[in-house]
């Protein structure tokens, strides 16, 4: 347990060195938020918390949307949980997890094991709701795009390249992937969190729509 909290701390270091300053809604904030959300899930689902927690920790580490070489970062990664002594059995397994959490466009990667498949959803869950409303414009401000243009619509069957493109706008993000996270969810308890989420998504939209028709 010792080694454990040990390296829990070092993640976390290493993690906050990482995200300082980042404006995007990839912040040291929301990797708190997932870790706490990830614990919570693996308590509900009797899953290992230390690697649910390390993955958590480490999952945005080797993020595409923060690394111009995405691969290469999580290579460096992999080497520095070896460097932690930790097990080459448990650092695969984070490693595998981190590699299927992100959404790229379909949201149809699913972790193999429970672990990655309860961070998934506490990373997801943090895409929704009233956060992920607010992530959603840090976000797309922090990529110039606006918050909507009428005239352009949702894309349909999004290949992660047209995902990234930057084509979009924050309202379509809604719709390209937002909406449609409630229904991916791993977990039942994952599942039972993202209902009154997702309810706060459709409230919004329905308030924003009617605010910029200037119905209210």
């Amino acid at each position: 347990m010792q080694k454990e909290n040990i390296i829990l701390e070092n993640a976390k270091k290493l993690v906050q060195v990482k995200l300082a300053g980042e404006a995007s809604g990839h912040d040291w904030w929301h990797i708190v938020r997932v870790r706490n959300m990830a614990c919570k899930i693996a308590l509900e689902e009797k899953a290992d918390a230390f690697i649910c927690q390390l993955t958590a920790l480490l999952h945005d580490m080797a993020d595409e949307k923060l690394n111009d070489k995405p691969d290469e970062e999580l290579e460096r990664i992999h080497f520095w949980l070896l460097e932690q002594n930790l097990s080459p059995t448990d650092a695969d397994h984070v490693i595998r997890n981190i590699r299927t959490l992100s959404f790229k466009g379909n949201g149809k990667l699913v972790p193999d094991s429970l672990e990655g498949q309860i961070v998934q959803d506490a990373d997801r869950l943090d895409a929704i709701g009233a956060i992920g409303i607010a992530r959603c414009m840090a976000y797309s401000g922090s990529k110039g795009r606006p918050i909507h243009d009428p005239v352009m619509k949702p894309r349909e069957q999004l290949t992660p390249e047209v995902y990234r493109n930057g084509q979009d706008t924050a309202i379509m993000h809604f719709y390209e992937k937002l909406l449609k996270l409630k229904d991916l969810m791993n977990t039942d308890f994952g599942r039972k969190m993202a209902e009154q989420r997702h309810q706060y998504l459709e409230n919004f939209l329905e308030e924003f729509y009617a605010e910029w028709d200037g119905q209210r």
